[in-house]
């Protein structure tokens, strides 16, 4: 609860708002699977890709990833970081940006792990030790 006082009163509201999204990704998940949630995400947000991020919009976008994992993690339902990249991906979209959705994978003491994140204008958002290979497209 301390943690939650502290936050800005903007913060808090990113915040609630994510805590609330992240059960209807994963129940859109289940029920749609992986493609068709990300279509109807891409067709929720039709303006993607109209505004190039200032420095203060990256910043804000950073922030936006760090909270959706900390709703992710302490949130009233635990959230994978699938999840919580697909809502920050739909968020930002919505906002006029056209970020990038990327899933990798990488291979720990011989386990394999796989990881979603979401970078916007080359950064890799809340990601400060990413070790994971984004994976390619067929074909290349």
């Amino acid at each position: 609860m301390q943690g939650w006082l502290k936050l800005p009163l903007g913060e808090r509201w990113w915040l609630t708002g994510l805590i609330l999204g992240l059960p209807l990704i994963s129940l859109s998940l289940k029920v749609l699977g992986y493609r068709r949630t990300r279509h109807a995400i891409e067709q929720a947000s039709p303006q993607a890709g109209q505004r190039v991020p200032s420095a203060t919009e990256l910043e804000r976008a950073e922030r936006l990833a760090q909270l959706a994992s900390l709703a992710g993690n302490y949130g009233a339902v635990k959230a994978t970081c699938l999840r919580q990249s697909l809502l920050t991906y739909m968020l930002l979209r919505r906002r006029g940006f056209d970020p990038d959705l990327c899933l990798g994978a990488r291979r720990q003491d011989g386990i394999f792990d796989a990881h979603a994140w979401v970078e916007l204008d080359g950064c890799a958002l809340g990601q400060a030790n990413l070790q994971h290979q984004p994976f390619q497209p067929r074909g290349t």
